[in-house]
């Protein structure tokens, strides 16, 4: 397998879960202003979308998977022993889908825009619709190791990229104890740690433009 992405991006989620799932893979780096490969190939052959991350399943490169919420999904179920994702078709596995679908709608899609130079009014908005978000994961994490419980899932690892961004854009983590004490407790973890290291990252202080 071949994961395409860009540091700090959010490919990062799945990058961390290949590593949790100690699955064998090349990692290869995408420009996403001038959509070229770590190597020269034209990515937009490889993912018309152009965006990353995004999953080569072979070497014919005919098999690609695009999409944080799709690849991190693929990724635990090729390793169901890892327990990264509850079972497919359980009611546990579709509250894991709907984590995947807030950390996407309701944290991401509210950070995009402040990457790309946005008013100051538009900008103090989407913090406060970020935070407000924060918030509810402060009450969340209140009584739990993890989104799901006390065990460490893929929606984690899509968590905690969307966390490597606060800082940077203006959102000061450390007024949520619970969400601060779950970013660092998952920095350490050794998947994590490996994927920020392999990515030239260490922590919040990096960042990179999303896709």
């Amino acid at each position: 397998m071949k994961l395409y992405c860009s540091p700090g991006a959010c490919s990062l989620a799945p990058h961390i879960c290949l590593r949790e799932a100690d699955r064998r893979f090349d990692l290869e780096r995408v420009d996403l202003d001038t959509h070229r490969t770590s190597s020269g190939t034209d990515y937009l052959l490889i993912n018309p979308r152009g965006t990353v991350p995004a999953l080569q399943l072979d070497g014919s490169g005919s098999d690609v998977l695009a999409g944080v919420t799709a690849i991190v999904q693929y990724i635990a179920d090729l390793a169901p022993e890892k327990q990264l994702a509850p079972p497919a078709g359980t009611f546990a596995r579709y509250q894991l889908q709907s984590w995947l679908e807030f950390i996407a709608t309701e944290i991401q899609e509210q950070f995009h825009p402040l990457f790309h130079a946005p008013t100051d009014a538009l900008a103090a908005h989407l913090r406060g619709k970020i935070s407000g978000r924060f918030t509810y994961l402060e009450g969340v994490l209140s009584d739990r190791g993890f989104l799901m419980g006390e065990r460490f899932t893929v929606a984690d690892a899509y968590l905690f990229v969307m966390l490597q961004w606060s800082d940077k854009l203006g959102i000061e983590l450390q007024l949520y104890p619970n969400l601060d004490d779950y970013e660092f407790r998952i920095s350490q973890r050794p998947a994590a740690y490996a994927a920020l290291g392999a990515e030239g990252l260490r922590g919040r202080q990096h960042w990179k433009k999303s896709a």
